[in-house]
């Protein structure tokens, strides 16, 4: 190895080696590694270098596997079973290989979650980036401080089924909720899920970092959870995965017709076709041909197949009419001109929605006009 020995005294290995005190062999270690990090070696080299950590982390000294574990804990030159010995060792050895080191295979670190306890786990939640195989155990079989900082953790990848796993576990855990409503991106289900568990600080982040309307807020405070959804179609934007959503919403028992009212009445039409088509079991291509047909028959045969109430058909009827018979002008708050004009025709024409949602409707275009009115007021002033 004679890159490394060049760097090195024979002392140095003798010392690391036969050393009789602790401090001694430590401060060999602790120069050796670091020797090992800065300098090129050869393939032969590196064979050499592998067997000295070895005799490093079979030292019983813990000063000695401490040197090695603080200093290579970010290299890629530690052999992978040294590291895994190191894992198990004390947690002043074992966290900051676990922390950073990235010669652990998805699934060591998959293991060591399992059956490494609540301290490692947390390490390995802290970890820069993280897999989606990774925190799936995280979610599974973590503890709560582990979770929580794995769903902190901007580089950590989550499946949609796992963040759905933390919150049925820790749906009381307002830290965990928080964590999850933190991250940058959620799916339109664990979002949806996520507003009816969550508490005033949560809420309040809600509003301040994601552009939740203060409606929101109000309606999520009250427990209004059919008002809240159609909301949070309106933020999460018409490119969401409104497929996925309107699935979602069916499995949960939640896709009702007041809800498709609401949601028709503002102009949400592709969430009123993926609703009807899960309600229908028709495939969307199918079930958007019959919604827009300009015969009669075509709306009312797929109403009937998605089990929608025969006294609501009037109200769905009117709300298709006014789709068709209204266009974008193109200009500035078009969609919100859109949505205003689309009420006010709804509600000016007979049909039979339930009280509750008028009102709601009502409600909505007056929260629609005093945003236009903000809008003016904010374009006079500029």
């Amino acid at each position: 190895m004679a890159t490394t020995r060049s760097a090195l005294t024979d002392e140095d290995i003798r010392t690391l080696v036969r050393g009789v005190s602790a401090d001694d062999r430590a401060a060999a270690a602790y120069k050796l590694c670091r020797t090992i990090e800065a300098t090129p070696l050869s393939d032969l080299d590196r064979e050499t270098a592998a067997e000295i950590l070895r005799v490093m982390a079979s030292d019983a000294a813990e000063l000695v596997r401490r040197a090695l574990a603080v200093t290579l804990k970010e290299s890629p030159l530690v052999p992978r079973d040294v590291a895994l010995k190191l894992a198990r060792d004390v947690e002043t050895i074992s966290l900051p290989l676990l922390n950073f080191s990235p010669v652990f295979l998805d699934s060591d670190l998959v293991d060591i979650i399992r059956l490494g306890g609540p301290v490692r786990q947390l390490a390995i939640a802290r970890r820069p980036r993280l897999s989606r195989s990774v925190t799936d155990s995280i979610a599974e079989h973590g503890g709560d401080r582990a979770v929580a900082a794995a769903c902190a953790n901007d580089n950590a990848d989550f499946a949609e089924s796992a963040l759905q796993q933390v919150m049925a576990r820790f749906e009381t855990h307002e830290k965990i909720l928080a964590a999850v409503a933190y991250r940058n991106v959620l799916p339109l289900s664990v979002a949806e899920k996520l507003v009816s568990l969550v508490g005033d600080k949560v809420r309040d982040h809600l509003i301040a970092h994601h552009a939740v309307a203060a409606e929101l807020a109000l309606t999520l405070a009250v427990g209004a959870t059919e008002r809240a959804t159609v909301d949070l179609v309106d933020q999460a934007g018409r490119a969401a995965d409104v497929k996925a959503f309107a699935a979602h919403l069916s499995e949960e028992g939640r896709l009702t017709a007041s809800l498709l009212l609401r949601a028709i009445a503002q102009g949400h039409m592709t969430f009123f076709e993926w609703g009807v088509a899960e309600l229908a079991g028709v495939p969307h291509h199918r079930t958007w041909l019959m919604i827009h047909d300009a015969g009669p028959l075509g709306l009312r045969a797929i109403y009937e197949r998605a089990g929608l109430p025969a006294r609501l058909f009037p109200a769905f009827r009117a709300a298709v009419d006014t789709y068709h018979a209204m266009e974008y002008d193109g200009g500035a708050r078009d969609l919100e001109r859109f949505q205003q004009h689309m009420l006010e025709r709804f509600l000016t024409q007979p049909q039979s929605a339930a009280r509750e949602d008028v009102d709601y409707l009502l409600d909505k275009m007056d929260q629609l006009s005093g945003e236009a009115r903000s809008g003016l007021v904010a374009a006079e002033i500029a």
